[in-house]
């Protein structure tokens, strides 16, 4: 294969971006560990190599756990979490989500923890795996300027974070294996934050916690409970576009500004 075809299949795979001076192969398999028996049943006299670390957190160990297996790691991890410092210990040190070996950073949060309003939205993208930030993009820069309109603002009652911790390659949506595998760390994320209201950001993050296959379109403008394993009541949630699906159908934002006035409304009557 010609370089010009090696760069176009890369490309068409998702890589956009060099996040090192030297290729690591992130998915190569270890070779068994020095003593192991191989196939002739003596233990090999060569040394074998380190497993290539992983990028997205330290101490990482191969991703080896299949969904089911990596959802239950998570449910044990998150269960243990008393504090917000220690859920995102447990989400920094956790191998179950394939994505983490290809992103640079891990996403946690961002505002204040002391929130009227948290905002959960779809995944990372390239500018919040750079800077480890959610919604600092252009994304983000509009999602701040629509709840500053009503108000909010991160450092003073706003918080946020995504269905997923770490940013999929090419930008691409999570897929439900991903969302399955965070899922019990922002079921604890939101017991422990507490917020008065929970707004949903796009369709990934309705689908995932709503459990609610529907477009955007058709759940906007309602209030609905949720509730999770950790959460001794239900939280009230609305749910809006995307801002980076705002930005691409600016037609929208007229929506979006009614969803706005809506989270103001039901602030003001629940003070």
């Amino acid at each position: 294969m010609d370089k010009k075809s090696l760069l176009q299949w890369q490309m068409d795979a998702g890589v956009d971006e060099a996040v090192g001076e030297e290729p690591v192969n992130h998915f190569s398999i270890p070779s068994p560990s020095e003593g192991e028996c191989q196939g002739g049943g003596q233990p090999s006299s060569k040394p074998h190599p380190l497993p290539p670390p992983s990028r997205g957190g330290s101490n990482s160990k191969p991703l080896h756990h299949s969904p089911s297996a990596a959802a239950a790691i998570a449910r044990q991890a998150a269960d243990g979490c008393e504090t917000l410092a220690k859920l995102e210990a447990a989400v920094r040190g956790f191998d179950g989500c394939a994505i983490k070996k290809t992103a640079s950073k891990t996403v946690f949060a961002d505002g204040n923890p002391k929130c009227t309003v948290m905002v959960i939205g779809e995944a990372p993208g390239a500018q919040e795996d750079v800077q480890g930030i959610p919604f600092c993009g252009p994304s983000g820069k509009l999602l701040d300027a629509m709840f500053a309109t009503i108000g909010l603002t991160r450092p003073e009652n706003l918080y946020i974070s995504n269905t997923v911790f770490w940013r999929p390659p090419g930008n691409r949506q999570p897929t439900p294996e991903e969302t399955a595998a965070c899922l019990p760390f922002v079921e604890k994320h939101i017991a422990l934050i507490a917020p008065k209201l929970l707004v949903l950001s796009g369709g990934t993050a309705t689908t995932t916690l709503l459990n609610k296959d529907i477009s955007i379109s058709k759940l906007r403008g309602k209030t609905y409970d949720y509730t999770n394993p950790y959460l001794a009541s239900p939280v009230p949630v609305m749910v809006t576009y995307h801002p980076s699906y705002l930005l691409r159908s600016p037609g929208q934002k007229r929506l979006a500004w009614a969803d706005m006035l809506m989270v103001k409304d039901f602030l003001s009557q629940n003070q």
